[in-house]
């Protein structure tokens, strides 16, 4: 039940920041605003590390899979592309979007098990439910 709660959280907090940073973004500029976002969060995880944990980051040089290290990376894009995406499509449908995004592309890495993620079988409901997902977009973004 806890990781339902955080889920719902996360996804409460990303439509939050999404609005937020769009905001920002349109009172300064794109890069301005993911500057900010970015370096606050580090600013943020730095004082966390301090209070909590302080392991070496020497750490990260010991990591097995390189590409792993490309968090923060992705980080900035995901930060630009809902900024834009919220301002181009609004709040809503940006986030609908995105979501059947990250629900398509997180099955396509367990299906082949890629990045390190257990492999699953390819199951027909979980196709059929992105397909209703996509028809949903579909409805979602009809006139009327």
């Amino acid at each position: 039940m806890w990781g339902w709660i955080v889920a719902l959280i996360s996804g409460a907090l990303m439509s939050i920041q999404g609005v937020f940073n769009t905001g920002l973004t349109k009172q300064t500029s794109l890069w301005v605003a993911n500057s900010w976002v970015q370096g606050t969060a580090l600013l943020v995880c730095l004082g966390a590390w301090f209070l909590k944990e302080r392991q070496s980051f020497g750490a990260l040089f010991q990591v097995d899979h390189k590409y792993l290290l490309l968090g923060g990376v992705i980080g900035a894009f995901i930060t630009l592309t809902v900024i834009v995406s919220m301002g181009q499509l609004g709040p809503a449908k940006a986030v609908l979007i995105i979501v059947v995004s990250q629900l398509a592309v997180a099955y396509l890495i367990e299906l082949f098990g890629l990045f390190g993620a257990e492999k699953v079988d390819f199951q027909w409901s979980k196709l059929i439910g992105m397909a209703v997902a996509i028809a949903g977009i579909i409805i979602f973004k009809w006139k009327s």
